[in-house]
């Protein structure tokens, strides 16, 4: 159960930073439109747009650039507890913007761009 209590804890740590990164950013949580155009933003951009977010002098786009790194970290504990057979959740901030993620992800792709995802809650 040693693996349960890590990954648990790990993903626990990650939801707190998300949502303290959320706040800096001013993110509302249930604004679905505003979760997506994020969403869309770190997909599209990639790892080299993370890291320009990253080295920026203004302290929100750095933010920004936390928010999208800790994103993947926890992509990561859930994708490496699967592997070990554990299911690891997020908390609600996390949650929200997953299901964003997984969204926008859905949306390209799907031929053509379109995708039978919902764009509404």
């Amino acid at each position: 159960m040693i693996g349960v209590e890590f990954f648990a804890r790990d993903a626990e740590d990650l939801e707190h930073e998300i949502a303290k990164l959320g706040v800096a950013l001013n993110l509302d949580w249930s604004d679905a439109a505003a979760l997506r155009a994020l969403a869309r933003e770190a997909l599209v951009g990639g790892a080299a747009h993370v890291q320009d977010l990253l080295r920026s002098p203004d302290s929100t786009l750095r933010a920004k650039g936390e928010f999208f790194a800790i994103a993947v970290m926890m992509l990561r504990v859930m994708e490496e507890s699967a592997e070990e057979g554990f299911l690891t959740h997020g908390g609600p901030c996390w949650k929200a913007f997953g299901r964003a993620l997984y969204q926008e992800w859905a949306l390209r792709s799907a031929p053509n761009g379109m995708s039978g995802a919902s764009t509404s809650e």
